[in-house]
């Protein structure tokens, strides 16, 4: 058995501002990571950030990921990182197991922060397996970590703010975009984004789905089809595509499976992604000394993501006896950090989601 004060499960914005948080209260902290390299989904996005300076607003994704890699160094005698660890199993007298290099490791921490993030919705249409059908985040890596273009046309769905950020790093990678569509009245994304693609002659069709993929080996053409105010397909406005690629962005869910294992209430909360934990303002949840940080307590953007890690790491390494010597004013800072974020028409959703797992 391996002991440690606090286990991150979780080394992408969430997880990596909970360990520098923690570690810096002089909390012991054990850093877990499916991946060989840390930062989840910053390493991946080159698109500056918006929010304030003390949220790396103007930054590039991947550029804060290395700035978080740095400061966690700072507390290196804290720290120790398992990656290329995959966690199997967060059970209810605390005990986590897992695998790296082919050996099984069981872990007990006096606390444990859940920061897995989200994954992927997918959409369910005919041919929806084809080759040249990918994710957003799928797309991202290819371009983004590995430098390989998806292929030569693509049709995005989802006109959020990353449907609408990957569609415009799509063309600067030389792709064609055919078009964003979109089964919403409106723009889900920040119109700024959406102004970037449209002055470069990207058309975004709102209720729109897409009715069939066709193709033999690979994606070939797609159906797409106007929805009336129901959501139903209307027929004869079928419309083909060609296209060789589709790149499906209709948001996230929380990976909360670990949470749903451990015992934690959970609870569907639409506005957030989906099934999600209630938990306190300290962001502990319902079991003892298991805290969430970042999307798997609420899909949000990362700046938010890593304003809760930093508020979470504080308040989880309080709880098993190390206090930060400036607690209060940092836990105040964060808070008004993310009240902030999710000010405004913008934040009303997120806002809503939030009074429900925290049963206000």
């Amino acid at each position: 058995m391996k002991y440690t004060d606090l286990a991150i499960i979780g080394g992408g914005p969430a997880g990596l501002c909970s360990a520098i948080s923690a570690a810096s209260s002089g909390a012991k902290v054990l850093l877990i990571d499916r991946n060989e390299k840390l930062g989840g989904q910053l390493i991946k996005q080159t698109h500056m950030f918006f929010g304030s300076e003390k949220q790396y607003a103007s930054k590039r994704g991947f550029n804060i990921s290395e700035i978080l890699l740095d400061k966690l160094n700072d507390y290196k005698e804290n720290v120790e990182i398992l990656n290329n660890t995959t966690v199997l199993g967060l059970y209810e007298d605390g005990v986590i197991t897992a695998t790296k290099d082919e050996k099984y490791v069981k872990i007990k921490p006096k606390a444990t922060i859940i920061a897995t993030g989200a994954s992927e919705k997918v959409l369910a249409f005919p041919n929806n397996d084809l080759p040249g059908i990918y994710g957003a985040g799928a797309v991202q890596t290819l371009m983004n970590v590995y430098g390989i273009r998806p292929g030569k046309k693509v049709l995005m769905i989802g006109a959020g703010n990353i449907g609408l950020i990957v569609s415009y790093q799509l063309m600067q990678a030389g792709v064609e975009v055919v078009g964003i569509i979109d089964a919403a009245p409106k723009i889900g994304g920040y119109l700024v984004h959406a102004s970037k693609v449209r002055r470069m002659g990207v058309p975004i069709l709102t209720r729109y789905t897409v009715k069939e993929a066709i193709g033999n080996d690979t994606l070939e053409k797609v159906v797409i089809s106007k929805l009336d105010e129901n959501w139903n397909p209307i027929e004869g406005t079928e419309e083909v595509i060609e296209t060789d690629v589709m790149c499906i962005s209709v948001g996230l869910s929380p990976l909360a499976e670990l949470l749903q294992q451990a015992g934690c209430k959970m609870m569907y909360v639409p506005e957030l992604g989906g099934i999600a934990p209630l938990r306190n303002e300290n962001y502990e949840t319902t079991v003892d000394s298991i805290f969430v940080a970042g999307d798997v307590a609420g899909v949000e953007e990362a700046s938010s993501a890593m304003v809760e890690g930093y508020l979470t790491g504080l308040c989880a390494a309080e709880k098993i006896g190390f206090k930060h010597e400036n607690y209060l004013e940092l836990k105040k800072d964060y808070r008004n950090q993310l009240e902030a974020l999710r000010s405004g028409p913008v934040g009303t959703k997120i806002r809503s989601g939030i009074n429900k797992v925290m049963g206000v």
